[in-house]
């Protein structure tokens, strides 16, 4: 069973109109509804690869009953949400059809208690006995400690078990220095931990403050890996436009299938890339377009060497 955390899940929206124009009304074209928050994402789209998952953070309020109730009809995906007072927070993404862009709205979540917080920590001790690996991801809720990704971490490492964390600011510096065996910063999270934007230097440096595996999300231009193993990039072959929403997580989730199928690292890079790319052509994030990544997935280039780094 692979474990995933949001400790700030969110019912994911997605408006879809013909183009954005600011200080007007639009007429919707199309509306899509998903459980979200980015370790929800990432549960979703190991679960279509076939793998066991547990998902775990905070849910509360109406839309957190309806966040419930459609990950209930996703096959795969186990429930392990703690309920809390406050509601689950909303995200609204505006995907213009013309330019392909999206504007996305992000809600800031229910303030959780210590009493909440303190159940959270005991049933995330009892799930990680059991998981093969474990997925950080996402923004802290009001009322998390700063630390929290911290002490997640330490939690996994203590039980045996390899932790992925995907997060960024203060919870990403607090989160690094703890080991986690990867981490997933995109550029700019990446630049802001380091304080360097050359992204080879800056995953050295992040490798330096304690990540055993640094994968930094390049956009675009793919993955970039560093790890005591060697470094590695991985390329998509072509530019695919729609709504990249999602797309960091699906990364996540192929980086996380191919820990627990004890993949190479060049494979591992490929399959991220590839069904990050597919994503952009999904409805919603969580999602990715079966056809493509398969199609893709023999075509991403992977360069690199296995020496140290």
């Amino acid at each position: 069973m692979i474990l995933t955390v949001t400790l700030n899940t969110a019912l994911d929206i997605t408006y879809r109109v013909r183009a954005v124009r600011p200080h007007t009304s639009h007429r919707v074209t199309e509306v899509t509804e998903r459980p979200g928050g980015k370790g929800v994402n990432v549960a979703r789209v190991l679960a279509a690869l076939g793998h066991e998952v547990t998902a775990t953070g905070f849910v509360g309020g109406a839309t957190g009953s309806s966040l419930q109730d459609q990950l209930a009809r996703t096959p795969g995906v186990v429930d392990a949400l703690v309920p809390v007072g406050g509601a689950t927070r909303r995200t609204i993404a505006v995907a213009d059809e013309t330019t392909g862009d999206t504007t996305q709205l992000n809600e800031p979540g229910p303030t959780i208690t210590p009493a909440e917080w303190s159940a959270f920590l005991g049933a995330y001790a009892n799930l990680v006995r059991s998981a093969a690996a474990v997925a950080l991801c996402g923004s802290l809720p009001p009322g998390v400690p700063v630390g929290a990704y911290a002490l997640l971490v330490r939690t996994a490492r203590a039980a045996g078990v390899p932790v992925l964390l995907d997060t960024s600011g203060e919870p990403l510096r607090r989160g690094v220095a703890a080991r986690p065996d990867i981490v997933k910063p995109n550029a700019d999270e990446l630049a802001e931990l380091t304080g360097s934007h050359e992204p080879l230097q800056a995953t050295r440096d992040a490798r330096r403050r304690g990540a055993h595996t640094v994968v930094a999300s390049l956009g675009a231009e793919g993955l970039l890996a560093v790890n005591a193993e060697g470094r590695w990039r991985a390329v998509p072959p072509r530019r695919i436009p729609g709504n990249p929403t999602g797309a960091g997580d699906s990364a996540v989730a192929g980086l996380l299938s191919g820990l627990v199928e004890h993949l190479p690292w060049p494979q591992r890079l490929a399959r991220a890339v590839a069904l990050s790319a597919a994503t952009v052509l999904a409805p919603a994030a969580g999602e990715f377009d079966r056809r493509t990544y398969e199609e893709l997935l023999g075509q991403v280039a992977v360069t690199g060497e296995a020496t140290a780094a």
